[in-house]
């Protein structure tokens, strides 16, 4: 196959020729029996159908709008994704394929075959994922977040926006709203939220589904805990891949060895595949033209506790501040303070710890964890917060170690160990000062910061334990964040500025 002066495609000999001009008006088989198509994305569908591939005319006739040019990976899953009305999207995280959806969708939308577009993900990646990749990749596009009430829903999603980006939950509360709005491409990221076909939330997503309606499942991770996870994905995208019931499903894929207890079948992983098709899968290491460090920022709610007290703390903040002259020492400990409120465990002035519930921030956590394809480190700066965290790890049956000031020498070296060259631990907790420098721990490739350091240095150098010599494999840095303060920090570090040198006029920014 070749394309022709942008503008058509000449496909070798084919035994259906007659059946596709007829069905294709703009085509005609030339005198040498080959066959002349016009290049549209109604051909090429039309082709693919009667088994002859073509590729997507997005390659070579779309712009690939924003302010980042797409890499070959980011192309190639874009293409993939117009072709298909309904289909999975299962690249690693770090990958773009938030970009990758969005390039294919305006693509879409400037032929005519879509209007508006649902994006449901997440609550931690409604702004700080999404909206913000919205107005890099796609400006000439209008963006509405749809978050607050039922009624503020209803009317953002009234308002007739290009993209309309909503939580899990809140679809529920509109789902009227929605099957009115005009939507007709839903994508699903972070889609294994829908793995339970027996849930209200799946039941409602079903009932919104039309035949003619495009649907994208993304998740990095499809059927991470059992084949079964499988089922309600396959579902929606792809009803005719898996049995009616469930129960049938199950039967396929697992074997009943005890009252109690199932196992997968050999061939579950082969079954679990044809049934999540069709769909396109990068892994960071495939994505050669990736940057050597991807950094993602994952957006958190605060819990209504942590709210009230750093509200109370930042009045107080503000109160001293009119008073007194600020000083260095004085705005590092309140920033600290605030700091702690955010990674959820404050220190009193007697030294107790005064906990808050930290459910919002560990799921996304989990979330990371259970995408990721290596071992995870999870840099934590408060002692009392690891504790907290590495319990939470084990009730979900997660082997986590822990590396902070007060485990021994020898007893460090032997975890070290551990991780680099054995199965488990999967995860390691560790407080940034004590393993930020001289170890190697490729064993992972994505380091997850679930409170920002003060330290440019050790913030550098604690990346640096999985980006280094032995490492086979791209990496990922996932920066948690729920507070402003939490915010400015990140983005000091990310451009490379100590925050110990800008401590005052950070300080009087936050108050600001």
């Amino acid at each position: 196959m070749r394309i022709v002066r942008n503008r058509a495609l000449l496909v070798g000999e084919v035994r259906n020729s007659d059946q596709i001009t007829e069905i294709i008006p703009k085509s005609k088989v030339l005198p040498d029996e080959k066959l002349l198509v016009n290049w549209g994305i109604d051909e090429v569908h039309v082709l693919n159908n009667l088994g002859v591939k073509a590729p997507s005319p997005i390659e070579s006739r779309y712009e690939w709008t924003g302010k980042l040019k797409p890499f070959k990976h980011q192309k190639e899953t874009a293409s993939f994704l117009t072709l298909h009305r309904r289909a999975f999207c299962f690249n690693e995280q770090g990958t773009g394929k938030t970009a990758s959806a969005i390039w294919a969708s305006d693509y879409l939308m400037k032929q005519g075959k879509v209007k508006r577009v649902l994006v449901i993900c997440p609550l931690s990646i409604m702004d700080s994922a999404w909206r913000t990749d919205l107005f890099t990749f796609a400006m000439h596009r209008t963006v509405d977040v749809a978050y607050g009430d039922a009624k503020k829903r209803k009317k953002i999603i009234n308002q007739g926006a290009d993209y309309v980006i909503i939580n899990y939950d809140g679809v529920e509360i509109v789902a009227d709203e929605i099957a009115k709005g005009g939507f007709d491409l839903i994508i699903a990221d972070e889609a294994t939220h829908y793995k339970n076909a027996q849930t209200k939330r799946w039941k409602v997503l079903n009932k919104l589904l039309t035949s003619n309606m495009w649907i994208w499942m993304m998740t990095g991770t499809p059927a991470a805990q059992s084949p079964l996870d499988a089922y309600g994905l396959a579902k929606l995208v792809n009803p005719n891949a898996v049995p009616k019931f469930f129960g049938a499903f199950r039967d396929k894929v697992m074997v009943k060895i005890t009252q109690f207890k199932w196992v997968p079948k050999e061939d579950s992983v082969t079954t679990v595949f044809n049934a999540l098709q069709p769909a396109i899968r990068f892994t960071k290491e495939e994505c050669l033209d990736l940057p050597d460090m991807v950094y993602v920022k994952r957006q958190i709610e605060m819990t209504r506790q942590q709210k009230k007290y750093y509200n109370l703390l930042k009045d107080k903040m503000t109160m001293q501040a009119a008073g007194e002259q600020i000083t260095a020492p004085n705005a590092a400990v309140n920033m600290n303070k605030l700091l702690q409120i955010s990674c959820g465990a404050v220190y009193t002035d007697d030294g107790e710890a005064l906990e808050f519930d930290i459910k919002h921030r560990y799921k996304v956590l989990k979330e990371v964890i259970d995408e990721s394809s290596k071992k995870v480190l999870v840099f934590v700066p408060f002692k009392h917060v690891i504790d907290i965290l590495v319990d939470k790890l084990a009730v979900d049956g997660i082997d986590a170690e822990i590396i902070r000031g007060d485990v021994s020498a020898p007893k460090r070296t032997e975890i070290f160990k551990r991780f680099q060259t054995m199965p488990d631990p999967k995860v390691l907790v560790i407080q940034p000062q004590s393993a930020a420098h001289g170890v190697t721990l490729t064993a992972a490739n994505t380091v997850v910061w679930w409170g920002p350091t003060s330290s440019l240095e050790t913030y550098a150098q604690a990346n640096a334990r999985v980006h280094r010599s032995g490492q086979d494999q791209k990496c990922t840095v996932v920066q948690l964040q729920s507070s402003p303060v939490e915010k400015r920090i990140y983005s000091l570090l990310d451009n490379r500025i100590n925050i110990h040198t800008r401590i005052i006029d950070l300080y009087k920014d936050l108050l600001d």
